[in-house]
């Protein structure tokens, strides 16, 4: 350890090192810092979005539709595909961003038995404005600690790593 701050994932190492010298923790210490920033910025988010009557899991739902392009649709199916979500979960949710006026569920006009999710326009204003309070969160964050060069080479290398955990 250099002369840096340091975090309480250090103290966390510092003790296994006492008890258990033999240990490599560099693992330990990656996706200690890791889950503790998930947590971190979880947090931060959510406060961003609560701003807005929405939640994290509301937001990645309106997101999910921003992002399909316009008309802003999808199935309930697709939208639980990408989102990793149960039918039931999902349906938690459609239902209070549906009573919230964000989204409207209809008839699929390609299937007769299925539903399509739609943004309603009130709905597309909040994720506007929620996609850009979120990004302004995470990039004061990122910048207090990391230049642009340093930031690019994180997210690359968080990159290769995600790619080799989920294989």
């Amino acid at each position: 350890m250099s002369a840096e701050r340091k975090d309480p994932v250090d103290a966390i190492v510092e003790q296994w090192a006492a008890e258990r010298p033999d240990l490599d923790t560099t693992a330990m210490e990656v996706f200690g810092r890791v889950s503790r920033l998930a947590r971190a910025m979880g947090d931060r988010m959510e406060k961003a979005y609560a701003g807005l009557g929405i939640s994290r899991g509301e937001f990645d739902v309106l997101a999910t539709l921003r992002r399909s392009g316009e008309p802003y649709a999808l199935s309930p199916r697709q939208l639980s595909a990408t989102l990793m979500l149960t039918t039931g979960g999902m349906t938690g949710r459609l239902d209070k961003l549906e009573r919230a006026g964000l989204l409207r569920r209809s008839p699929d006009p390609h299937d007769r038995r299925g539903l399509q999710v739609t943004l309603t326009e009130q709905g597309l204003a909040v994720v506007e404005e929620a996609v850009g309070a979120g990004l302004a969160v995470q990039t004061e964050a990122l910048t207090a600690a990391l230049d642009a060069e340093r930031a690019s080479q994180l997210a690359g290398l968080l990159r290769e790593l995600l790619l080799a955990t989920e294989q």
